[in-house]
């Protein structure tokens, strides 16, 4: 299988990634709350920076760079939790309507419509200026977006696999319902759901950016790529390389994402090929 150009630095910039996150402890130079006022506002490296920062300091004298590592960890955290949760809880909901029709369908459905239907920003808003912040209230709310899509998906799936002949013979031996979902429909359906959270995750990790960076995200001294870019943007014109570094990671991670989610699509789906 030969992967296009493009697919593949999408591939090493994310695998790049996931690197960071996973040593981020071991990459990072310095501890990201680390002080150094006599450096505060140091520009990075070809700006007139020295080695020591090379992406220069915050308002703080905090090393961008450290600041950056850690933000990327936490934000590719939030969003891989956010992604599972969402597509464990529409996957089993879709099983549900799927597999009792009826009254269950119709009330699945029902949530399906009502939260494509509602603004989330407006709701992630509302719970966490009402119920305060903590990482896994926000890992869960964020969780809450999207799940609707799972549902719709996960639910005709199976009731087309559940009409043919496989999945009727499995039921005709006395398989139980939680079988016949989990090891016989479940896998079959699996690339499709792979493919929904490829597209789906760079959407919560604009999201997460985006409530970092009006302050109901991450808080202090924890730091994610929108909080980065949040603490940046009173220092744009005195010190843009503060935002610009985790602007450029968001912009370039989720382009990356969307690519290779897009790749899979055209080679997962029979239809396109």
């Amino acid at each position: 299988m030969r992967i296009p150009p493009l697919v593949a630095l999408a591939l090493a910039w994310v695998v790049l990634m996931l690197g960071i996150a996973i040593l981020a402890d071991a990459a990072a130079p310095y501890s990201y709350t680390a002080l150094d006022l006599r450096a505060r506002l140091s520009p990075p490296i070809g700006f007139g920076g020295t080695w020591a920062h090379p992406l220069g300091t915050d308002e703080l004298g905090r090393d961008v760079l450290s600041r950056l590592v850690h933000s990327i960890r936490m934000s590719l955290l939030i969003a891989f939790g956010a992604c599972i949760i969402a597509a464990v809880l529409g996957t089993v909901l879709g099983f549900l309507a799927a597999h009792f029709r009826g009254a269950v369908e119709h009330v699945v459905l029902a949530l399906v419509d009502f939260q494509a239907s509602m603004p989330f920003l407006v709701l992630a808003l509302s719970v966490l200026a009402f119920f305060g912040n903590s990482l896994p209230l926000f890992i869960c709310l964020l969780g809450l977006h999207g799940w609707e899509r799972y549902a719709r998906i996960s639910r005709g799936l199976a009731i087309s696999a559940g009409a043919q002949g496989y999945a009727a013979a499995v039921r005709q031996l006395g398989a139980s319902p939680l079988r016949i979902y989990g090891r016989h429909i479940l896998p079959n359906i699996a690339s499709t759901l792979i493919v929904s959270m490829t597209l789906a995750f760079p959407e919560i990790v604009l999201l997460e950016s985006g409530l970092s960076f009006l302050g109901l995200g991450v808080q202090p001294p924890a730091t994610s790529l929108g909080s980065m870019v949040g603490y940046g943007r009173e220092y744009l014109t005195r010190a843009p390389w503060v935002l610009l570094a985790p602007s450029i990671t968001i912009v370039v991670t989720t382009l990356a994402v969307s690519i290779l989610g897009d790749w899979l699509r055209d080679r997962l789906d029979p239809t396109l090929r």
